[in-house]
């Protein structure tokens, strides 16, 4: 089923239960957000940080993370995308926290404060890689189970995660719904408009993309969130936060070999070519599901009816409403929390 959702409807409850949320986890919170052009975009309050930020060694990284909520309370992950960082979600973990859950905000390899424990290691950007961080991290934090929820390259690794270890996992919710591909998909051509809009993936396949994108990574990724999210009218300071996330030492190799791996250009390791081929294989998932959309969503994205079956358990779509574009969980925070409390009261 197909739930169409205001994010106006629920602006003033949001309001305070954000209040709370923040008051509780004693986050640093200040009103930044300019006047909005439109009232979709209000944030009436805007958390500017975490309580804590921590490390942990997990698989191949030494992992920077963002923790709230009680330690004994059922585990919820969240996953930021490409070009975006933890702070996608700093309105939603204290929503989430409130309502008595673990909350982990990792940054991805590539990513803030996160580093790879070996300058050996291939600076792989692989979808396999990348998901199976994430295994490790629930390893290392003694997680057996949690809630994997995300946007963007989080979302594909939610739906990556749910499929090849659906034992870990107890429910997802995916914006932009069921993002598994492969190389062989990857080398398909699209029609002109849609190809249009991979116009950064081309870019990247080539050297002076590479060198582009290390030279210029702060206004690259200003431009994107700009045409991903038309209606989001975010402030400086807003973007300036998670263009930190960029100064990575990793992360122009990490994001230049995801794009090219997926166009078949470069290669990935070994060790992940078994889950590679389960994954060219388009599995069904069957954990319980929530996939969303914003209703403004400028970044390529298919159509919901495209992948509706592709999930197998209880599943549900939701349409947010009010010019919300690809960043979803921060441009509309209660309506993503809303998600991840509803999926997990289903699973």
């Amino acid at each position: 089923m197909t739930d169409n959702i205001s994010h106006e409807r629920r602006r003033f409850v949001g309001r305070a239960a954000m209040a709370l949320a923040a008051t509780q986890l004693a986050l640093s919170t200040t009103a930044t957000a300019k006047p909005a052009k439109s009232a979709t975009v209000v944030k009436p309050v805007a958390n500017t940080s975490f309580a804590s930020l921590k490390q942990i060694d997990a698989g191949l990284l030494n992992v920077g993370y963002a923790e709230a909520g009680p330690a004994d309370g059922p585990p919820v992950i969240l996953l930021h995308g490409w070009p975006y960082d933890i702070y996608a979600f700093v309105n939603v973990a204290p929503l989430l926290a409130a309502a008595g859950r673990r909350v982990i905000v990792p940054y991805l390899r590539g990513y803030g404060s996160t580093r790879f424990l070996s300058d050996s290691t291939m600076r792989n950007g692989q979808p396999a890689a990348i998901a199976a961080d994430i295994v490790a991290l629930m390893d290392a934090l003694g997680i057996d189970r949690a809630t994997i929820a995300g946007f963007d390259w989080g979302a594909r690794t939610a739906n990556i995660i749910a499929a090849l270890w659906p034992e870990r996992v107890n429910a997802t919710v995916s914006v932009s719904g069921y993002l598994i591909g492969s190389q062989q998909a990857g080398k398909m051509p699209l029609p002109p408009k849609a190809e249009l809009q991979w116009w950064y993936q081309f870019y990247f396949a080539t050297e002076r993309g590479r060198e582009g994108y290390d030279k210029y990574r702060h206004d690259f990724s200003k431009l994107i969130w700009q045409l991903a999210s038309p209606q989001w009218h975010f402030d400086d300071a807003t973007f300036d936060r998670s263009a930190k996330a960029f100064d990575n030492p990793d992360h122009v190799a990490i994001v230049i070999h995801n794009y090219r791996w997926r166009l078949g250009l470069a290669e990935g390791e070994p060790k992940y070519a078994d889950d590679e081929a389960r994954l060219a294989q388009a599995p069904v998932i069957a954990v319980p599901t929530i996939t969303m959309e914003g209703d403004a969503n400028g970044a390529p994205h298919p159509e919901p009816s495209a992948y509706a079956k592709k999930f197998s358990g209880r599943y549900s779509h939701r349409t947010i409403k009010g010019g919300i574009g690809h960043n979803l969980p921060q441009e509309a925070p209660k309506a993503f929390a809303d998600a991840v409390l509803d999926v997990m009261a289903e699973a």
